[in-house]
């Protein structure tokens, strides 16, 4: 009786559970709990990284704001190679903690900062440089915040999600698979069929 006891109180904690997963992840952005993320944590691999920031053309005169930064891998990298510095924006703090810890470790916390923030409240004025890997509905959330305050000139670089309704000023595959996507604002606005991706090489 007891295993049948514990087997029925199981299934009906397995079952609300996955109710309010339902129910979080149907609520509209507005409604979304504060402090809930919009999208899981998937690192980039390390050859994507290098080469967003090769199409960025990252340098130390740069502000980068990775929005979504997880575990900070990319302020951390363009602070490391190019002396740039990062703002890591991360609801998550416990990935907040790890990205400040792995700034720290590489040596670059002066250049490499993150705050546990929503992005979509983060000010984005002094940014030259913004790196997105987020979903294409998010990005598209992201188009009138980008537009109103971005400086003329600022370079984004998105993993695998286009900005819709923007026209790519390039648009290629890593050697790993992955495609990325860079715009210059102000970006283009009109419809046209878009060029094959082009294989990338840190080269270019």
């Amino acid at each position: 009786m007891r295993a049948l006891a514990w087997a029925v109180a199981a299934s009906l904690t397995l079952g609300l559970a996955a109710c309010q997963t339902a129910d979080t992840a149907s609520l509209r952005p507005t409604d979304r709990p504060r402090g809930a993320p919009d999208v899981i944590f998937v690192p980039t691999p390390a050859e994507t990284v290098d080469a967003m920031l090769a199409l960025a053309e990252v340098g130390p005169e740069d502000v980068l704001y990775d929005l979504g930064s997880g575990d900070g891998r990319i302020p951390i990298a363009a602070a490391r190679r190019f002396g740039t510095r990062g703002v890591g924006i991360e609801i998550n703090p416990r990935l907040v903690a790890e990205a400040r810890a792995g700034a720290r470790a590489a040596g670059v916390e002066g250049l490499a900062t993150f705050r546990t923030q929503d992005l979509f409240e983060t000010d984005l004025r002094e940014a030259t440089v913004v790196t997105l890997y987020l979903l294409t509905r998010l990005n598209e959330r992201l188009k009138p915040k980008l537009r109103a305050e971005l400086p003329y000139g600022a370079r984004i670089v998105s993993h695998a999600f286009e900005i819709p309704g923007w026209v790519p000023e390039r648009v290629v595959e890593v050697g790993n698979g992955t495609t990325i996507y860079l715009w210059r604002m102000p970006p283009e606005e009109v419809d046209r069929p878009r060029e094959a991706p082009k294989e990338f090489s840190l080269d270019n």
